[in-house]
């Protein structure tokens, strides 16, 4: 039963569409709850492109939650300045960085920021850097995932702590 398909990076050989079922991105979405364990109180920020496999648990964890999604503007993802200033005024608790993006998001930073309570980082290598940084200015925790698109997003989840090289 196909829920969805979307095309890979081809960072492991030629870009392809894959087809994710139904029990595999439910799987994945009861996993992220039991993990994270969102309420209706919480706002997870939907910043990641639709061409992304990403996109397909931010939309729909808080859907099936009863969380509140808060959307970005149109190509207004890898602005820092605006996901800062968004993330302040919805009180967005979750969101999402590539490592990259993570990186330019907390170089930006002046003060610490108390929002959001859980960062996941994926799609890239996350450097020890990025997580040191991470705990000098935000307040929330860190979540380092990896997967291929094919399986469903994401199969390894660590919780980094800054200073720790675990």
């Amino acid at each position: 039963h196909a829920a969805y398909m979307i095309y890979t990076s081809g960072s492991t050989g030629q870009p392809k569409g894959v087809v994710n079922s139904n029990g595999a991105i439910v799987n994945r979405l009861c996993w992220m709850q039991d993990r994270f364990g969102i309420e209706p109180g919480d706002r997870v920020l939907q910043k990641t492109p639709i061409s992304f496999d990403v996109s397909v648990w931010e939309l729909f964890w808080p859907l099936m939650t009863g969380a509140r999604m808060v959307l970005t503007e149109p190509d207004r993802h890898g602005d820092a300045g605006y996901l800062r200033d968004l993330i302040l005024a919805e009180g967005v608790t979750i969101a999402h960085f590539v490592p990259s993006m993570l990186h330019a998001f907390l170089e930006q930073l002046t003060e610490a920021m108390p929002l959001p309570k859980t960062v996941i980082a994926s799609g890239e290598a996350l450097p020890v850097a990025v997580v040191d940084r991470f705990g000098q200015v935000m307040a929330g925790r860190l979540h380092n995932l990896y997967g291929p698109t094919e399986a469903a997003v994401d199969v390894s989840a660590h919780l980094c702590v800054p200073g720790s090289r675990e």
